[in-house]
């Protein structure tokens, strides 16, 4: 049967109540006789805490009590390593300026802002390390003293020969790379009301990208079975990874539960902005080999990650970016080290690409470096090395069906004005700009992410799926359960689509329960673009089940008024993953894969450093759109997003401090920033394993931006702007310094 909702621009689920104000954000929750919450923040980013006196705070009027150290029971959490404490205990140590002290709860909000700052802290301060390049060292100061040095990991890839794959070269480039934090700028900021729910569960409501995950979590800090903590997650206002850790949800929790009154919780933007996770910054070392013909031979590489204080998901980000390291492109030989390193920084996370953003920047100039280098066009480089079916990756796997990165190529190029001439890529000529100052410049970028867990983590999703029945047995309704969070960016709608069309019922018969842990089975993560796949598939499966046992009631003839199935989907039910080889690196990394070329337009005023863009074009490998217009969305969202960290979005710290501590000192691209036209192509190259062969592909559209519009900027400005941000300054100073360099090669 056709599908008769997939492949349509379908109104999303949610949206009416969205616009009409009508949807519940965990700011807009409140609960008869609540107490508020405030954070006591660490005031160094790496001391002693020697002693903590909250006598004051105390008694101030309408304050109910003083949280510390001694309040929680199991005084640890984090998302895959159990490295942070809830609230810092005397004795111990704070490692960065968003570790927290206490917590004050009060009757209102006034007086629990009063209170905080009359908690007494005395420190010890300790040196910092801000650089995890200088972290590295022997003599370091180590930010876990059960540490032996501040690496948290460090990861290997050996593939082939690296020495015999550059004596086959016969030219080699190389570069150093920088990629430096960025926020995630949710429009929402940290909320949450925790409180004691009818049958006595510890009961939060919050945003979360995986509320069952939080559970975990929740329940070993506060020493309770996972049967008596419960999460809620109503809509949330953004989250591009930054939901996924815990920030708020286990300090409400504990409040909750030491006070056993409702407390609420909601951070200012400057809390949100300095005391949250970022983006990894990135050190990248790279040297890249090819033949005259333009062949990669090898590929030398070393990067370096800050993982700030604490390890969040800082090693998965790593095993990803090495995996990822040489880009879509079959490099014979390969050589890859990684590092992620304990600083006195922010907490480093994830965020959209997840260790996938930013070897882009690398390999995507290496690229264009080799083309230069070689006479050729940076199409026709690209094209003569990217993956295709049976394409041997650094880490050892053969690239399965849906293999799109040259077609989207293939689009992209043609659109923006490439032609073949006997066979060749040749480039567009440009429109020359409209001042004697400005100079244009166009540049191409290919990129491609995984979809799902990897590296032998057991990826699974679960769907419920009950039916309403009429006497003739047809379906009534439908109540899709399922922990898949609504984070923006309309998993629900593609949910909702796969399943009418799986029961072959009406798009409005078809309902989503929220999401809420006592009432709905886990689907893992709203990250690595994985609910389309993932969930896609559960859902598709248990509605197909749900068919199956109606019919066999039918059958049997004791067809009742309800109906319900529950599948359970395996991510090795399409590729089985395995670990990375602690020696070599070679593995079955990933699950499936999205894939995106991206061609961006750039305009260099010569004077002052400032870069404009006249147009972009975005081709993305989707598998199978479930909803164009949601593609179109997160393509032109992920663009937004890519913008900002090639031009202008900073997240500064000196010393283990945030220098940015507001959105007024963070530049998120307005409209005005955005390309002055856009082009989105949707590319359809099945994966035989996807939901009627969709991928997943919310983070792949960030990735190739940033590169494309650097490329754009050298082929401009004639410079190399080797990192992001790639702002007026930097700019101009590269301008000047190949001035300089241009005058002093002089006669």
């Amino acid at each position: 049967m056709e599908p008769r909702y997939v492949g349509q621009s379908v109104t999303r689920y949610d949206i009416a109540t969205k616009v009409q104000g009508q949807r519940k954000y965990p700011q807009d929750f409140d609960m008869e006789g609540q107490l508020y919450a405030k954070v006591v923040w660490s005031e160094h980013p790496h001391a002693i805490v020697r002693a903590i006196d909250a006598s004051a705070a105390e008694a101030l009027p309408g304050v109910v009590r003083v949280l510390t150290h001694r309040d929680v029971p199991v005084n640890e959490y984090g998302i895959n390593i159990m490295d942070q404490p809830v609230l810092v205990a005397v004795g111990d140590k704070v490692r960065w300026m968003g570790d927290r002290i206490a917590l004050v709860v009060a009757e209102s909000q006034r007086v629990a802002e009063e209170a905080r700052r009359l908690v007494r802290v005395t420190y010890e301060p300790l040196p910092v390390v801000d650089d995890p390049r200088a972290a590295m060292g022997p003599g370091a100061p180590l930010v876990h003293a059960n540490r032996e040095r501040n690496i948290l990991l460090q990861l290997a890839i050996r593939h082939g020969d690296v020495a015999e794959g550059f004596r086959q070269a016969d030219v080699v480039v190389e570069g150093e790379y920088a990629a430096d934090a960025v926020d995630h700028a949710y429009l929402q900021p940290e909320a949450a009301l925790g409180y004691i729910d009818d049958q006595g569960r510890v009961t939060v409501i919050a945003a979360a990208q995986w509320a069952h995950d939080d559970l975990h979590q929740l329940a070993h800090l506060l020493d309770l079975p996972e049967d008596q903590v419960r999460e809620i997650v109503p809509a949330i206002g953004g989250a591009f990874g930054g939901r996924e850790d815990m920030f708020i949800q286990h300090l409400a929790a504990l409040a909750a539960y030491c006070l056993r009154r409702p407390v609420k919780m909601v951070w200012g933007r400057d809390e949100s902005m300095q005391r949250s996770g970022k983006r990894h910054p990135f050190y990248m070392r790279y040297k890249t080999g090819a033949t005259r013909e333009g062949r990669l031979t090898a590929l030398e590489a070393e990067i370096i990650t800050d993982a700030g204080a604490y390890a969040s998901t800082s090693t998965v980000v790593l095993s990803n970016a090495v995996s990822f390291a040489a880009g879509p492109y079959a490099v014979p030989h390969a050589r890859i080290d990684g590092y992620t390193v304990y600083t006195n920084n922010a907490v480093t996370m994830a965020m959209r690409g997840f260790g996938a953003t930013q070897p882009p920047i690398a390999h995507e100039a290496q690229m264009d470096k080799l083309a230069a280098a070689l006479g050729m066009d940076p199409v026709e480089l690209r094209m003569r090395n990217l993956y295709e079916e049976g394409s041997v990756a650094i880490t050892g796997n053969r690239m399965g069906h849906g293999v799109g990165v040259r077609e989207t190529l293939r689009q992209a190029a043609l659109a923006a004005g490439w032609r073949q001439v006997d066979g060749l890529w040749v480039a567009p000529t440009l429109e020359p700009p409209a001042a004697p100052h400005l100079r244009r410049g166009i540049g191409v970028a290919c990129a491609y992410k995984n979809v799902g867990y990897s590296m032998g983590f057991d990826d699974t999703s679960t769907a419920e799926v009950a039916l309403a029945l009429d006497e003739a047995g047809e379906i009534t309704r439908a109540l899709v359960r399922i922990g898949a969070s609504e984070v923006g960016q309309g998993v629900w709608t593609a949910l909702q689509q796969i399943a009418a069309d799986a029961l072959r019922i009406e798009l409005g018969r078809v309902n989503l329960a929220l999401v809420d842990t006592a009432s709905v089975p886990s689907a893992g993560s709203a990250s690595a673009s994985r609910h389309t796949y993932m969930s896609g598939n559960a859902v598709l499966r248990a509605c197909r089940e749900a068919l199956a046992e109606r019919d066999r009631q039918r059958r049997a003839g004791r067809l009742g008024k309800k109906v319900a199935a529950t599948y359970t989907y395996h991510g090795r039910e399409g590729t089985a993953t395995t670990p990375l080889d602690p020696l070599t690196g070679q593995c079955e990394p990933h699950i499936a894969y999205s894939y995106a070329t991206q061609i961006a337009l750039a305009e260099v005023d010569m004077e002052t450093g400032v870069v404009t863009l006249p147009k972009l074009w975005a081709a993305t490998d989707v598998g199978k759109a479930i909803n164009p217009q949601m593609i179109y969305g997160q393509v032109a969202g992920g663009v937004h997003m890519g913008v900002g960290y090639a031009l202008t979005e900073h997240f500064i710290q000196r010393g283990g401090r945030a220098l940015t501590q507001s959105f007024t000192e963070y530049h998120i691209p307005t409209v005005r920033d955005m390309p002055a036209e856009f082009v989105d192509i949707i590319v359809e190259v099945p994966d035989p394993t996807g939901p009627g062969g969709a991928k997943g592909m919310g983070e792949t559209p960030t990735l190739p931006t940033a590169p494309a519009i650097l490329s754009a900027i050298h082929d401009a400005a004639g410079v190399w702007v080797n990192g992001v941000p790639a702002g007026p300054e930097q700019v101009y100073l590269a301008i000047k310094r190949d001035a300089h360099h241009r005058g002093a090669e002089r006669p």
